[in-house]
């Protein structure tokens, strides 16, 4: 798949008030992506993703990023079945952040098997310790067999 081309960046004003998405990629190639649910807002993960993530999860209305890991695209679901069907496609004031409110399919978008991928908080600032906030949706185990 060859990388797509989104319009070039222009001014301030019509990259900040324009009604043009006009992606703005670090020098990486990558852009933040946010993903949230759809219905409730609750905040479901983080990742990035490359000019072709962007424009096949634009073309299939499924979440699609840039696996730093993997070192190639990823379709979220691809493996667990947990797909992302995109309701909504936002962008911040600069282009320069992508937020998707998704229907999350399978109801956990975390590879640990969590709802989401926020599933700890900080519960004591003098020793950093985390306390988990949620239960489970999966067992990882043994939905991601080793290849």
């Amino acid at each position: 798949m060859s990388t797509p081309a989104f319009p070039a960046r222009t001014t301030t004003p019509e990259i900040e008030l324009g009604a043009t998405l006009r992606p703005k990629f670090g020098p990486d190639g990558l852009i933040p992506c946010i993903t949230a649910d759809a219905k409730t807002n609750e905040v479901l993960m983080f990742a990035f993703m490359n000019a072709e993530a962007l424009a096949h999860t634009i073309k299939t209305k499924k979440a699609t990023y840039w696996s730093r890991s993997r070192n190639k695209l990823w379709v979220k679901g691809e493996e667990s079945g947990h797909v992302q069907l995109v309701k909504e496609l936002l962008v911040d004031c600069d282009q320069d952040v992508v937020l998707l409110k998704v229907e999350n399919v399978g109801g956990a978008a975390c590879h640990n098997g969590y709802r989401s991928c926020f599933y700890r908080r900080l519960a004591d600032e003098q020793t950093l310790q985390l306390e988990f906030t949620a239960p489970r949706v999966f067992d990882p185990a043994a939905v991601y067999k080793k290849k």
